[in-house]
């Protein structure tokens, strides 16, 4: 009789994911608060619109700079890293050897099998030195395209989660009414955002929807509270 299937339940886009987060968790944040502060400094909701797409359009363009940075900047830290390992594989193979046969008895193998699988291993290079860099320099070899796509998807999320706290202001008369349905909608979605967001990574969805929440509600009145002192004085 054959076995049931099993299927792994893992995390197969977590590059994406993880800009998303990057992306949506600012952009809800950061807009929120200016919105925020300038509702405590100005009478009209139009200041509040124009200064917070400014704000959005800014952000996005600073975020996704940001995110394609940091991709060029793996691919490039790998590749020189990999240019290293490629050269001590032709100096010092002797060293290299050795290390590769630590590494293997280190993971649980018998010294006898470990210079078996060593041996066939040093037979192509390309293997070799791909060895190290993933189990003696714990590096993975970045996607090149990478950073590209980064830059779109944290640019895109912040866009969309600077647009939520913002939208309320283009239905309300006042900065004040327009803030009060901002912080509604918006600590509504970091609730909702940091629970999913929890619950994908594995953490307690309950305490990171909380801790998303906290963050955007701590920002904006900060924001909101500076903005009265500074008018008020």
């Amino acid at each position: 009789m054959p076995l049931p299937l099993h299927r792994e339940q893992h995390l197969t886009s977590s590059a994406v994911l993880q800009d998303i987060v990057i992306g949506l968790s600012d952009g809800l944040t950061v807009p929120f608060a200016l919105a925020a502060g300038l509702s405590g400094a100005v009478q009209s909701s139009g200041l509040v619109i124009t200064a917070g797409l400014s704000e959005i359009v800014a952000g996005s363009i600073a975020m996704g700079l940001g995110g394609y940075l940091a991709g060029r900047t793996e691919v490039e830290h790998y590749a020189a890293e990999q240019a290293r390992e490629q050269a001590e594989v032709r100096t010092v193979p002797a060293t290299e050897r050795q290390e590769v046969q630590e590494l293997l008895v280190g993971m649980g193998l018998s010294a006898a099998t470990a210079a078996q699988a060593t041996d066939e291993l040093v037979q192509d290079p390309a293997q070799w030195v791909r060895f190290m860099m993933k189990y003696e320099l714990g590096l993975e070899e970045p996607d090149p395209r990478q950073a590209p796509k980064s830059a779109l998807t944290i640019a895109g999320a912040y866009a969309v989660g600077g647009l939520i706290p913002l939208s309320a202001y283009f239905f309300t008369a006042t900065p004040q009414h327009g803030l009060l349905w901002s912080a509604l909608i918006t600590l509504g979605c970091l609730l909702a955002f940091g629970y999913f967001r929890s619950r994908l990574t594995g953490q307690p969805p309950v305490a990171g929807a909380l801790k998303m929440a906290g963050t955007g509600a701590a920002a904006a009145g900060a924001a909101f509270l500076a903005a009265r002192l500074f008018t008020s004085g």
